[in-house]
């Protein structure tokens, strides 16, 4: 397979894009490919900067600056220069597989549940959409060709001047380096995602006064905010991060605390990249989408009821106008499981159900 150039197109969110990487580093170590390109949107970009398995990083601002046919039309003309052998599209949109497909690219793989009819009939090879974790599902994209693909998990690479940044952050925010940090991840782009703010401000309290773990509030400028809300209401002076580090210095953050508390979310997949153990918050979504986060040592905090799963990705309110997917999860069962992840009592489980 030397000499192979491949492109992933992937214009999905933050989670989506760390769950791409072992797609990157399969193509490189286990196909041979001597070139491999990443199609993303603008403000998940930096999270592939630094990695070696990434040749060209190409923006596709879908929603605002490339918005429309003509940009469509005028970036796959570029993509059709550049001599891609074969198109990798976990994405299971229209206009990613019409990217591909415009751009020329001989090869165009995809899954047998990418949007639409003619979604599918733009892919030259369409792979079983499989219920597995979302890793698994996008290295299984690779079977057209030989290669072992065991063992490879989600990475992201923050280097010197990224972690400079983090301990600048924490001198001005009065954190000592020997400090314990819980992360903290509250928001989601989806509203009925987030776990009660009041919640998230009593388990950092109980974290503080009775664990003795400063927490550290993760999130987007636009999660600032909400963040500041909860920091308030706590009483005890997280550190709010939010809008304040890039995604690759927010994963050289993660990488410094002991566990992250998360939504069903990005950050709880930059955390597990970052071998920092997650417990996640599941309430609209659950795990068997396939989405939490990879690897052993994590943990899922649910509500079982009869409404979940209401929809692939959540949504902005409540279809049946409870939300108790979210308010039925307690402050007491994520302060066990945290406290399980902080190494204070217990033996790691699987699942923590209310």
């Amino acid at each position: 397979m030397s000499g192979l150039s491949i492109l992933v197109i992937q214009t999905a969110f933050v989670g989506d894009v760390v769950l791409s990487t072992p797609l990157f580093e399969a193509a490189r170590t286990r196909l041979g490919a001597n070139r491999i390109g990443a199609v993303v949107r603008p403000e998940t970009a930096n999270l592939l900067r630094n990695s070696p398995h990434v040749d060209d990083i190409v923006i596709y601002d879908k929603h605002g600056a490339q918005k429309g046919p003509l940009e469509l039309l005028r970036l796959a003309r570029g993509l059709r220069g550049a001599g891609y052998d074969a198109a990798l599209i976990p994405h299971r949109s229209l206009r990613s597989a019409l990217l591909g497909f415009l751009a020329g690219i001989p090869v165009r793989v995809g899954f047998d549940r990418s949007a639409g009819r003619l979604g599918r009939l733009l892919l030259t090879d369409r792979v079983p959409y499989r219920s597995v974790h979302e890793v698994d599902r996008n290295l299984s994209l690779l079977a057209s060709w030989e290669g072992d693909t065991d063992g490879i998990r989600p990475a992201l690479y923050p280097d010197d001047e990224d972690r400079m940044r983090v301990d600048a952050l924490m001198r001005q925010s009065d954190v000592a380096p020997s400090e314990p940090l819980c992360g903290i991840s509250p928001g989601s782009v989806w509203a009925t995602k987030r776990w009660l703010p009041g919640r998230y401000a009593a388990l950092i309290r109980r974290l503080a006064r009775e664990y003795g773990y400063r927490s550290v509030l993760f999130g987007s400028s636009g999660d600032r905010p909400l963040c500041a809300e909860i920091a308030a209401e706590s009483g005890v002076d997280p550190l709010n991060a939010a809008g304040a580090l890039t995604l690759l210095q927010s994963a050289a953050l993660a990488a410094r605390c002991s566990a992250m508390v998360s939504n069903d979310t990005g950050m709880g997949h930059v955390a597990a990249a970052m071998d920092t153990p997650v417990v996640a918050l599941f309430g609209p979504t659950v795990p068997a989408f396939g989405f939490v986060p990879y690897g052993p040592g994590h943990q899922v905090v649910e509500t079982p009821l009869d409404c979940r799963p209401c929809s692939a990705h959540g949504g902005n309110r409540c279809p049946i106008g409870t939300h108790d997917c979210m308010g039925g999860i307690t402050v007491e069962r994520v302060i066990e499981a945290v406290a399980v992840q902080l190494g204070l009592s217990g033996k790691p489980g699987p699942s923590v159900k209310d």
